[in-house]
């Protein structure tokens, strides 16, 4: 039995019985069938002795902006996040994207295991493809389990390793406790997250993949002469709204990720633990018409939301000299009940809401992390797939750390990643100069020296770059190489 210990929250005991409400069933598969443990709504309707289905509720609301919290209700408490798992699942994806490791033409194999996975799912049989961009609009809006599994199987070689791998993703985005036991978010004990964190997330995937995150807007998918619409209601109908995931199990109740903007306004809202879609989407239309007008309305004062180097390790970027490769570690939302409750209690703390300035939230890391990709060698085992397109810059003495005179910042500098020695931060920048060059030769490296949990890191940046374009452009010839990196304001 596996066990998730998370630092400072104690369990406390749940009603072991939660009575769901009965809604609109649809097919089941004989192999599905097959499954016992899953089963649609409307088949707990026989099990109701009274009551009404009362899942532990968690809200809250942050400016994009400006980082400040607008809006918390038990944000801290640990809850089950249900299909809004499939954000990091789709985070994950985009990541090897950007590496260039996937285009949207490529194709996802779909193993037996995927194609077991309970409903909500496409019915897609072993052996079977999908295109990258066809699984994320199947994830977007049909929330498809086999798919969310087929993602996690093809870039880490199995979904449990990939899960570990969300794990790891979401301590370095400062998701720090959100446990993810699989790909999907179908029921179980370990798949643990927050309100608070899944703020983080909901700001980090449209900061770190804006190019992708249009898709969290799609509507409806046609996919093989079927035409399959979103379950995000709010979509087109509460103003502002863009995105992003919905998600169900009955041990989770009702939850919604929600980003909005309007009018130089923009907010990112959780709600968890809703008692019907309905009543879920009720609350959220509710704290989005109430918060987004009275968001900060100016340029953004927050710094994006990226990952940090844990404890004291390096910050995850391959050595192309030494090839030492550093260790990373649904339920459809309205019409299928995909399981029986998972039996564990959630730590369940009294409602209360937390007030703009009461101090309590946490800083958002400000450390970031970046990759460069490995030379000619897959990102991860297994992966079948997975070729990198980047060619092999082994050289037989790697450039020396840069170094020289102090360097002034200019208005736009372009960052890689952070390291816990200076010299591998000032090796980074000088490996990447070399093999980049162009809009780099120009460019002074420099390091920020900075601490972040106990531990002191050091930024690997570039400046010399006046405006927002040029920096980008260098941005994107750096992503050409294989180097992660993004470009901001100094």
């Amino acid at each position: 039995m596996r066990m998730v210990v998370v630092p400072g929250l104690t369990a406390r005991a749940v009603p072991a019985a939660l009575v769901a409400v009965a809604v609109l069933t649809s097919l089941t598969s004989p192999a599905d069938a097959r499954r016992g443990r899953h089963h649609r709504h409307a088949a707990h309707a026989k099990h109701a002795t009274g009551g009404g289905y009362n899942p532990p509720y968690a809200a809250m609301v942050v400016d994009a902006k400006t980082g400040k919290t607008l809006h918390a209700v038990n944000e801290d408490a640990l809850r089950h996040p249900a299909s809004i798992t499939k954000v990091m699942t789709l985070y994950m994806l985009f990541e090897q994207m950007e590496r260039g490791k996937y285009a949207l033409d490529s194709e996802l194999t779909i193993t037996p295991h995927a194609a077991a996975q309970a409903p909500s799912k496409l019915g897609l049989r072993p052996g079977q493809t999908i295109s990258v961009e066809d699984a994320i609009k199947a994830i977007v809006t049909k929330s498809a389990n086999d798919v969310a599994c087929a993602i996690g199987e093809n870039i880490a070689g199995s979904e449990e390793r990939f899960a570990e791998m969300m794990t790891a993703k979401a301590h370095a985005l400062g998701m720090s406790r959100t446990h993810y036991a699989n790909a999907s978010g179908l029921p179980d004990p370990d798949q643990l997250t927050t309100a608070r964190d899944l703020t983080i997330l909901a700001r980090a995937i449209q900061d770190r993949f804006p190019r992708y995150y249009r898709y969290f807007q799609t509507r409806s998918f046609a996919f093989r002469g079927r035409v399959i619409g979103n379950h995000n209601h709010l979509l087109g109908n509460v103003e502002g709204v863009d995105g992003i995931k919905t998600g169900y199990t009955r041990d989770s109740g009702f939850n919604l990720m929600t980003a909005a903007k309007s009018d130089g306004h923009q907010i990112v809202a959780i709600v968890l633990g809703g008692r019907s879609g309905a009543s879920r989407d009720q609350i959220m239309a509710k704290l989005v018409r109430a918060h987004l007008p009275v968001a900060y309305a100016g340029a953004r004062t927050a710094p994006p939301v990226v990952e940090v180097a844990e404890r004291a390790r390096p910050a995850v970027v391959a050595d192309a000299v030494s090839r030492t490769r550093t260790q990373i570690a649904s339920a459809e939302d309205e019409d299928v009940e995909t399981t029986n409750s998972t039996g564990e209690p959630l730590d369940i703390s009294p409602s209360r809401t937390t007030t703009p300035g009461g101090g309590r939230l946490q800083a958002l890391p400000k450390a970031a992390q970046a990759y460069a990709a490995q030379a000619a060698q897959p990102a991860f085992p297994n992966s079948g797939k997975i070729v990198a397109r980047v060619g092999s810059n082994e050289r037989d003495e790697p450039p020396k750390p840069l170094a020289g005179p102090k360097v002034t910042p200019s208005a736009w500098v372009i960052q890689l990643g952070a390291m816990d020695d200076e010299d591998k931060a000032r090796t980074m920048l000088a490996q990447a100069r070399a093999k980049v060059g162009g809009s780099l030769s120009k460019a002074a490296p420099y390091t920020v020296k900075v601490e972040h949990g106990g531990a002191t890191l050091y930024r690997a940046r570039f400046s010399g770059f006046a405006e927002q374009e040029t920096a980008q452009d260098a941005c994107v010839a750096l992503k050409r190489s294989g180097y992660s990196c993004f470009a901001t304001r100094s």
